[in-house]
């Protein structure tokens, strides 16, 4: 240990002896943490904040995911900012145009210049003493601590650093190039080449007609089938709209027709799914017409059970239409020398293959923490209003729906916290944690999803009660409601002073 002007050398990280601190801390500079600092700016202008992001830029998930074709796959009058219009004629967006909606919006509200690049959160310990939270940065050198009063996760929900990758038998065989969406090199050609894009989701249904543009042939291979909605990619009556009226008003309104037609075909699909699946399947049957093969479109599973897939301007039966896409539906045998051998005997000869088997669940980025140095048990915590743990003060997190876009939660949840830290204000509450005190509540799983992604990681991630508050709506009605206008003091959520010693301090200051 050496004691230098920077602070001290524990081997090769310098520890900064210098603590700052602030109000808020977010954690995460992607689409959920840009949108809650510029919450905290409009809302609690009084607060301080930073936001710390462990990558060198901003944009999370819209500047991480690089592969050909990345887009949103729900509409971006939704996936986009309440407070700030989408104004791109396209509704179902390029991952280069978020990217760029996400940024300009930092800009814009100032944010930008609260975020510290490179700046990894690896824990974060709570002090009922000090009424603060101590969260501890890695950067490239040094070792860093911050304090704050409220700390907010943004971080997404997944591995940032690897992508789900199942153990097939002969990997190591395969000649050509093994390549998962996470990790797309910048350099791949695959112009001319044989592409075999393993998955049925979200991702391999993007990746395929994308890759066809200039692959010599790309198959899509699945295990089994996911549900497709064709959607167009320009949502006509949106673009109507913002011709004839103010552009807040015009994105309101698609806004709030797309919430109510998203919800209005969910409830269909969970109330009715023999008449959803029938719609579906009509639909796919009318783009595919004689090559429909119903083998490759009729999932096991009901809809929404997972998430549906969709092919704006029906870009992938269009695409298998004119033979550059075929969908092949079995399961891997064995990886070869050319490509892979399938159960039913049939070879499929690759020059790529692309491995679009989903993602590895990481709830607020794997970061460790603890409430007056007791380690902070996740699979023991239940959620409150989908955007806190009990027993766990002065902390939120932004995930979003599963079964609608991700901001319009998130949107949601930032208001929430505005709303909690200005009635704390207001009241002269130091501490705000929810308490589970109804002894009726059963635990059930949080997410009520089959994807292969959830099951993998259910064991890791905290419970949903069987009552309001601590049940996961998913429906942004009844959402809005509770946390927009439901109250705070909702008898749930427990409030405190700061310790007395902590008041004369501050006062003696």
């Amino acid at each position: 240990m050496v004691l230098g002007e920077a602070g001290v050398t524990f081997g090769e990280k310098i520890l900064r002896l210098t603590v700052e601190h602030f109000d808020v801390i977010i954690v995460g500079a992607g689409l959920s943490g840009i949108g809650a600092a510029c919450h905290l700016k409009m809302q609690c202008p009084q607060k301080s904040f930073v936001i710390l992001e462990g990558r060198d830029v901003s944009g999370g998930t819209w500047d991480l995911f690089r592969y050909p074709g990345v887009r949103s796959d729900s509409d971006m009058y939704t996936l986009g900012y309440r407070f700030r219009p989408w104004r791109d004629p396209k509704a179902i967006a390029g991952g280069p145009a978020i990217l760029n909606y996400i940024r300009e919006t930092a800009a814009e509200y100032q944010v930008d210049k609260a975020i510290r690049y490179k700046h990894r959160v690896v824990s974060a310990s709570w002090s009922s003493e000090e009424t603060q939270w101590t969260v501890q940065v890695e950067t490239s050198k040094t070792i860093i601590y911050f304090k704050c009063n409220f700390l907010y996760l943004c971080t997404g929900y997944y591995d940032y650093e690897n992508g789900y990758t199942p153990d097939w038998p002969g990997l190591e065989r395969f000649r050509g190039k093994i390549i998962h969406p996470q990790k797309w090199p910048n350099d791949l050609d695959y112009a001319n080449k044989r592409i075999i894009v393993i998955g049925s989701g979200a991702t391999a249904v993007t990746l395929a007609p994308a890759l066809a543009e200039h692959a010599a042939h790309v198959t899509m291979l699945q295990r089994s089938p996911s549900y497709i909605v064709t959607r167009p990619a320009e949502d006509i009556l949106a673009n109507l709209l913002r011709k004839v009226l103010p552009d807040n008003t015009a994105y309101a309104a698609s806004r709030w027709k797309n919430v109510l037609l998203g919800t209005f075909f969910y409830n269909i699909a969970r109330t009715r799914p023999r008449v959803f699946k029938w719609m579906v399947a009509r639909g796919v049957r009318r783009q595919l017409g004689k090559q429909y093969d119903p083998k490759h479109f009729t999932p096991p599973y009901n809809p929404w059970d997972q998430r549906l897939c969709i092919a704006p301007d029906a870009d992938l039966f269009r695409a298998m239409k004119q033979r550059r896409v075929s969908v092949v539906t079995d399961h891997i045998e064995t990886f070869n020398e050319d490509g892979l051998l399938l159960k039913s005997g049939q070879q499929l000869n690759a020059d790529i293959i692309i491995t679009a088997t989903g993602l590895v669940l990481k709830l607020i980025s794997g970061m460790q923490l603890a409430v007056d140095g007791v380690p902070v048990d996740l699979p023991g915590m239940l959620v409150y209003k989908g955007m806190m743990f009990s027993d766990v003060p002065n902390l939120a997190f932004a995930i979003g729906y599963t079964n609608a876009s991700w901001t319009l939660k998130c949107d949601l949840a930032s208001e929430y916290v505005c709303r909690l830290l200005n009635y704390m204000d207001q009241h002269g509450y130091a501490v705000c944690t929810p308490r589970l005190n109804d002894e009726d509540i059963e635990h059930e799983p949080v997410i009520d999803f089959n994807s292969g992604y959830v099951l993998r990681s259910l064991h890791t991630l905290p419970r949903q009660g069987s009552k309001t508050p601590w049940r996961l709506h998913q429906n942004y009605v009844k959402d809005l409601s509770m946390m927009r206008y439901g109250r705070v003091d909702d008898g749930t959520m427990e409030f405190k002073q700061a310790p007395v010693a902590r008041h004369a301090t501050a006062s003696g200051r």
